[in-house]
């Protein structure tokens, strides 16, 4: 079920929003003000946020801005009175994906919102064909890693460590761990395979393979990938 979160401080046209919401069959979560919003939107997903922009404390623009920062990809809807085109541009501009006008239909809103989480749900199906690490990027679909934007070519067994490594940033793998994950668990060859493997890698995707920033070596445990945002 699909999660909404309605922002609005007038709380008969927040339980007329809630009540035709939860009638489409959305799963339904109100704030009263920008700064509640960013609150429960912080502690848990939401699919869509829809934001009224006369709010105290914080307002739907500043609202919007900082859901943004925290989810490119959410859906928000501005629901409010304040009509004029600079209105919708800064809306727009803040992040907002789609611009209601009161007074509207429960109808239409609803609509806006399907079709706003057509969008939503496309792009978390791409997410989840792809991972991210600085400047990393793994198409699992395709199977090719990039770094800045430009292919490695790397051995499949390669690729899979990779994977393994990346889908499990900043925590310890072992040697028998990466063996069982990489080469499957009925594999009984040596432990040094995956310190071949490691330093082959290195050798394709560190800018310096002897100090190496990503793939760090903890004497004893084993590997960790490096967490690198951006």
């Amino acid at each position: 079920m699909n999660r909404i979160l309605v922002a609005e401080d007038e709380h008969a046209i927040r339980s007329f929003i809630i009540v035709n919401l939860k009638r489409a069959g959305f799963d339904v979560f109100e704030a009263s003000n920008g700064r509640e919003a960013v609150t429960a939107f912080d502690r848990q997903p939401f699919d869509v946020v829809l934001l009224d922009v006369m709010m105290p404390e914080m307002d739907g623009f500043e609202a919007c801005a900082a859901i943004r920062d925290l989810d490119e990809n959410v859906g928000i809807i501005m629901l409010t009175a304040r009509t004029l085109e600079e209105d919708k541009i800064e809306g727009l501009g803040r992040g907002a994906d789609d611009y209601i006008a009161k007074p509207f239909s429960p109808g239409e809103l609803v609509a806006r919102i399907q079709a706003l989480l057509r969008r939503v749900e496309k792009v978390k199906r791409k997410e989840k064909k792809r991972l991210k690490s600085g400047p990393f990027a793994i198409d699992l679909a395709a199977k090719q890693v990039t770094k800045y934007g430009q292919p490695i070519d790397l051995t499949p067994t390669e690729y899979d460590l990779i994977c393994h490594l990346v889908q499990n940033e900043e925590v310890v793998l072992s040697r028998d761990a990466l063996l069982d994950a990489v080469w499957g668990v009925n594999y009984f060859g040596d432990r040094k395979t995956v310190d071949v493997n490691i330093r082959r890698l290195r050798q394709k995707i560190e800018d310096d393979p002897s100090h190496p920033a990503f793939i760090e070596t903890l004497w004893g445990h084993g590997y960790k990938w490096r967490r690198h945002d951006g």
